[in-house]
């Protein structure tokens, strides 16, 4: 009900939405049809939105980006740390659930750096920390977020030989075939799975929290000993984990 008394508003924020989910700059008739707009509503908010800098037109294009203002807004968003703040409640709860120790990674380049480590008591101290950034092909967590972003987009952070690091003898992922296949196994399974490939002897489940189109904001994951979880607890640890992840996704956009 509120949001029907401020349509400008509400519209406006589905423009800058529908902008932010799309690949590339689109055409005002584009996010008309999109949105099921009046093209000159679309028009005069597109209008208010660059002098405002949120939008920047590109006229030989006939299309608009995201301007310099939207780019500012995502900057405070991390400098503000939102995800941390509310995903550590919630890894929190789950550690005391399950007793193994759980942390939110994100996608950083190749990378997935660790924004929440909560550790479980009598638990063996672990390699990730909050700060932390490991190659995410050899993570769980890294696992499960390159699993659900498009191929072409993972081809291009893995464009050769050299961007597989190795941590452990024998690792599972050596080349882009290997990952390719495996994140399938991912995608079929719903879930991502590492053992030993970070430290010998320890395994880790994850399970990526995803925004609202469906792109992985984040990941979720436990980590343990492998020879002390079986098959039927790591059953119980990722209903666990599902649960969290779809609580965090939730929870970004205040649903």
């Amino acid at each position: 009900m509120a949001a029907s008394k401020v349509p400008a508003a509400e519209n406006t924020l589905r423009i800058l939405r529908y902008m932010a989910s799309r690949r590339g700059p689109v055409s005002a008739t584009a996010i008309a049809t999109a949105l099921g707009l009046p093209r000159s509503s679309v028009y005069h908010l597109l209008a208010v939105m660059q002098e405002n800098g949120f939008v920047l037109h590109l006229p030989q294009e006939r299309v608009y980006g995201l301007g310099i203002a939207a780019f500012e807004l995502s900057s405070a968003y991390a400098r503000q740390e939102p995800l941390a703040r509310l995903g550590r409640p919630l890894l929190a709860g789950l550690v005391d659930r399950v007793g193994e120790s759980a942390h939110l990674a994100v996608l950083h380049g190749r990378d997935v750096l660790y924004l929440v480590e909560e550790r479980a008591k009598n638990r063996p101290s672990l390699v990730t920390d909050v700060g932390v950034r490991l190659p995410a092909h050899l993570t769980a967590s890294g696992r499960a977020i390159l699993a659900a972003l498009p191929a072409s987009q993972v081809r291009a952070i893995f464009p050769d030989k050299s961007a597989f690091i190795v941590r452990q003898p024998d690792p599972a992922i050596t080349g882009y075939a290997q990952l390719k296949s495996h994140l399938e196994q991912v995608r079929q399974r719903g879930y991502a799975t590492e053992e030993g490939d970070v430290t010998a002897g320890f395994g880790s489940l994850a399970v990526a929290a995803l925004d609202h189109v469906g792109w992985p904001a984040a990941a979720v994951a436990v980590t343990f000993l492998s020879h002390r979880v079986g098959a039927e607890q790591r059953e119980a640890l990722l209903a666990e984990l599902r649960s969290v992840a779809a609580d965090v996704s939730h929870r970004i956009y205040g649903i």
